[in-house]
């Protein structure tokens, strides 16, 4: 927990550049952040997600135009998590604006990072949005990783929906990995396009055919 506030304060003094001496110390901030990725309830949007997600993050950076933004995206984007809602996303932009504003950033920064926060809901970065499509592709990655690593991602997503009957949540979750599997591509920087779309194909195709058969 403590490399993860430190990284949190580092990405705050980042993303201020330079605008700090009557604004809020950015560590109750990053407290907050982590008391929420704590939540009992959650079992793979947690501190674990968090954490690769920046790792993503930091690997992907060079293809982002405002690195800082997007890591302090990331620290946002799952920040209200109930897997019975459907606005989370909206609900951690929202978060994310009035906290930000607070510890001194600059409206469009704020602004970019709410935006970045929502984009999240669908994962649909527009051409020529490198911000988005960094954080997309950053948390989309764990699609690509080994075949116990997508085991465990997708065992823990289904210990979040034990409130959904078996057989709807394979419906669901089968039409899910349908439509990732129809998109032309599912990451949009040239990295993850290289790197981890054959991977992350692979796995969810075995997936698919295990929930169909």
């Amino acid at each position: 927990m403590a490399e993860l506030m430190e990284r949190w304060n580092r990405t705050v003094d980042e993303a201020r550049e330079g605008r700090t001496p009557t604004y809020a110390d950015p560590a109750p901030y990053g407290e907050e952040l982590l008391r929420r990725w704590t939540e009992p309830r959650r079992k793979y949007h947690t501190v674990t997600h968090l954490t690769a997600v920046l790792d993503h993050v930091d690997t992907l950076a060079p293809h982002a135009d405002s690195p800082a933004l997007v890591r302090l995206a990331a620290w946002f984007h799952d920040a209200v998590y109930r897997p019975d809602r459907s606005e989370n996303e909206e609900r951690s932009a929202r978060l994310a604006e009035r906290a930000l504003s607070e510890l001194g950033l600059t409206a469009p920064a704020v602004q970019e990072v709410a935006r970045l926060v929502r984009l999240t809901t669908n994962h649909d970065a527009r051409p020529g949005d490198l911000n988005g499509a960094v954080l997309c592709d950053a948390d989309l990655a764990v699609l690509a990783g080994t075949s116990e690593e997508y085991a465990r991602y997708a065992r823990a997503v289904r210990e979040e929906y034990r409130f959904v009957p078996d057989d709807a949540f394979r419906t669901g979750r089968a039409a899910v990995l349908r439509h990732l599997l129809e998109l032309p591509e599912l990451f949009r920087t040239p990295y993850a396009t290289r790197t981890w779309e054959p991977a992350a194909r692979r796995n969810m195709t075995a997936e698919l055919s295990r929930l169909t058969t």
